[in-house]
């Protein structure tokens, strides 16, 4: 791990690690991916992200999906995702971009996005957990926040979708930005955002990125898209993390048997977002508007 990669990651906001993903997991998550898809296309996995919704809550209102949520959740039955998601590969990653130690990791999200079957569409430019409509002021505050965690794709097939303004994940749209970014349409040309770079990943390639940064994907029904999704925090970060990770609903992680299906690093993770979920009184809402 070159200390140019942590570099990069604070200054531009994203890093690319080719390769990540060990042949050791590699053929167990492509096997493990195309069941889930399957599942969720037929309708026996109720947990998608649907399509006509950007941001949760995901609900049903369309047959078709963009993303298949809760992979790790007993339910469905695949232990490869949480064998990647604790492995030594994509861990050391996560420690030496947030400068923390493995006991400071609080186990997250971990979802699946995939070409939607019915029609292309856009995700909106937007920051996980700042509104499109924040003002100026209200932005600079929240990108204040270091919310100790990170958010990652890794591509299992060549991956063209997303898009990144590098830097802007330290500083408030320009009024330039502001006119592309401050609406509830996805955009017609994501090229057209200033400052916009193109994200492509080769089928193993993994981009970690602060879910802050000013980004929005593109998705096309006829490219097949097999990319996994998802996050790490640690415990730093308390109860700054918790409307963007809770408002997915992770009551089912309390659950016993879902302990029984990790290995010790696991169940140390998982304790650690157990007391996250047990601290915050109340309904967290949902960060953004569909």
């Amino acid at each position: 791990m070159s200390p140019s990669l942590k570099e990069q990651y604070d200054e531009q906001g994203y890093v690319i690690v080719p390769g990540l993903v060990p042949p050791a997991h590699l053929e167990g998550l492509e096997a493990a991916c195309a069941r889930a898809i399957a599942r969720t296309r037929s309708g026996e996995w109720p947990h998608r992200r649907t399509v006509g919704r950007q941001f949760p809550p995901y609900g049903d209102g369309d047959p078709d999906s963009w993303g298949v949520q809760h992979v790790m959740h007993p339910d469905l039955g695949e232990p490869a995702f949480a064998r990647w998601y604790t492995s030594d590969a994509l861990v050391n990653v996560v420690k030496e971009l947030l400068g923390c130690q493995g006991d400071d990791l609080q186990m997250e999200l971990f979802n699946l996005l995939i070409n939607p079957t019915s029609n292309s569409f856009a995700l909106r430019w937007h920051r996980d957990d700042v509104r499109e409509d924040a003002t100026e002021e209200e932005e600079r505050e929240a990108l204040k926040i270091w919310h100790h965690g990170t958010q990652w794709n890794t591509a299992l097939r060549t991956d063209s979708c997303l898009y990144v303004v590098p830097g802007s994940h330290k500083v408030p749209r320009t009024p330039e930005q502001r006119a592309h970014s401050c609406t509830l349409d996805p955009p017609k040309d994501p090229r057209a955002m200033p400052g916009a770079v193109q994200v492509v990943l080769q089928p193993g390639d993994t981009v970690f990125y602060n879910n802050n940064i000013l980004h929005c994907a593109t998705y096309d029904a006829h490219q097949p898209r097999i990319t996994l999704h998802a996050c790490m925090g640690e415990v730093r970060g308390g109860a700054a993390r918790a409307r963007n990770i809770l408002q997915h609903g992770l009551s089912w992680m309390k659950e016993e048997r879902f302990a029984r299906t990790l290995d010790e690093r696991g169940r140390r993770m998982l304790e650690r977002i157990v007391r996250l979920q047990e601290s915050v009184n109340g309904d967290v809402g949902y960060s953004l508007t569909n």
